[in-house]
């Protein structure tokens, strides 16, 4: 298996509103670099990304005490990188690749923010960063 594009990276926040506030000011973003924000209860996270010329940053705000986003803010009150997100041909034989070269992934299969297969590798296999492997959205490049 070998990585696609990174398609975003993902960030932890408390509040995607004062985070959105905060890359206005310092960044330059702008309301029509920005998605809107929608829940996703499956996951236990609320999303939005911001268009950026390479790529995006999702920011990822806990739905109640359940999500997992709401650990790792507990660790990191402020919010920072959760995840870097690489796309893949096909979700199912990039699973069985990392699984046959002894990576943990996490869970199985399912829809992530951008509508397409997702999974998490580990931290502990990639120097500690949790990776996301998303299938190529239908269309893209």
């Amino acid at each position: 298996m070998k990585l696609g594009r990174l398609n975003h990276v993902g960030i932890a926040v408390p509040s995607i509103a004062a985070a959105l506030e905060n890359y206005k000011a310092l960044y330059g973003v702008v309301d029509d670099d920005i998605t809107p924000v929608r829940d996703m209860p499956e996951q236990g996270v609320k999303v939005a990304f911001i268009d950026i010329p390479n790529s995006q940053l999702e920011l990822i705000e806990p739905l109640g005490e359940a999500s997992p986003i709401h650990k790792f803010l507990e660790k990191n009150p402020a919010g920072g990188q959760h995840h870097v997100c690489f796309e893949v041909p096909e979700i199912y034989a990039a699973r069985d690749a990392m699984k046959a070269q002894g990576a943990t992934v996490l869970g199985e299969p399912r829809i992530g923010a951008h509508g397409t297969l997702i999974i998490f590798v580990h931290p502990k296999n990639s120097n500690g960063v949790l990776i996301e492997l998303m299938e190529t959205p239908k269309g893209d490049h």
